[in-house]
């Protein structure tokens, strides 16, 4: 009997490359989705889907009869800026879904290992000189990062007191195909855009922030990989997170350097001022998933990045079935 897996924000840029990779690898995918940031042209065939939002009580009842193996979670407000600006709705949609998700896991015959999409550019703050690893402190700057640790603590409880298996995957900048422009974290796809559009790369400040850059069909593996191998014992905040990356520092410069010679283009990049408080470096030390899950990243930039643009370019050529 096949096993069975629920992917949360299943119709988004990551949770539909985690269904497709779940598919492939023979389980049963159920994906719930709001369609807020999803779409539908993202869902794989052979999962079914449920449009639902995750602090719904008809999610609580999916969660909870489903007789599933694994929930990999990512459905998630994902807006910076959003969380920010309205830091409760953050919180409703990133905690309490969250809280809705594993209390219902919980209440399930046999509980499923929980997979939880964290944040690693988000967490760690600029308190920490990258490459930062799982144990350095956290301190996050945003609504958004607030809600992430403060996921994760729930997860902590969840596995000490009820015995549940879970564990937080702390993402660096995901990037590829599907991916829609949401803000900083969605520069790849904004620069793709720009390119086809003929218009300017925009670069704040000197242009020298950097990023980790993970490829998202690699952080499909991670997940299928922290959904599938033993973890560790349950202790700390720490012992069941993983940070997913690459560990290269990346500038904006460098990106769109490397973006135009995929494209073969020459598109112009023009400079904007610097935006108050941006993170300036970030990057994540993965020597613990390579050791405990036997992961590692296997797209370079260069070949991720011309993918991602072949991507776009083809949904520009057929916007209907890309």
């Amino acid at each position: 009997m096949a096993k069975k897996a629920l992917v949360t924000g299943g119709a988004g840029f990551i949770g539909s490359h985690v269904a497709d990779l779940l598919v492939a690898e023979g389980y049963e995918v159920t994906v719930i989705d709001n369609l807020s940031s999803g779409r539908r042209e993202n869902l794989n065939p052979a999962a079914t889907f449920h449009e639902l939002d995750i602090g719904s009580p008809e999610t609580a009842a999916l969660v909870r009869e489903g007789g599933f193996d694994v929930v990999a979670h990512l459905a998630a407000q994902i807006d910076v800026r959003k969380s920010v600006n309205d830091p409760a709705f953050d919180a409703r949609q990133n905690i309490l879904g969250s809280l809705n998700v594993l209390e219902a896991a919980k209440q399930s015959g046999r509980p499923p290992r929980v997979i939880f999409a964290s944040t690693g550019g988000a967490l760690y703050g600029d308190f920490v000189t990258p490459p930062a690893t799982e144990t350095d402190p956290k301190d996050p700057e945003s609504p958004y990062g607030i809600a992430k640790l403060s996921v994760e603590y729930y997860m902590a409880y969840y596995a000490r007191q009820h015995g549940m298996e879970c564990c937080a995957m702390r993402f660096a900048n995901v990037y590829g195909p599907r991916q829609d422009p949401h803000g900083e974290a969605g520069v790849v796809a904004i620069f793709c855009n720009r390119i086809l559009d003929g218009r300017a790369m925009t670069t704040f400040g000197t242009g020298e922030q950097t990023r980790d850059y993970v490829f998202v069909k690699d952080v499909a593996r991670a997940v299928f990989a922290a959904a599938t191998k033993s973890l560790p014992a349950v202790g700390p905040l720490d012992a069941r997170a993983f940070n997913v990356g690459t560990g290269i520092e990346t500038s904006v410069n460098e990106l769109a350097a490397q973006l135009k010679a995929a494209a073969g283009s020459d598109t112009a990049i023009e400079r904007a001022p610097a935006r108050t408080g941006e993170l300036q470096r970030s990057a994540l030390v993965i020597d613990k998933a390579r050791r405990e899950l036997g992961w590692a990243p296997q797209v370079s930039l260069a070949d991720g990045l011309r993918e991602t643009y072949e991507f776009f370019a083809a949904r520009r050529r057929a916007p209907a079935t890309a």
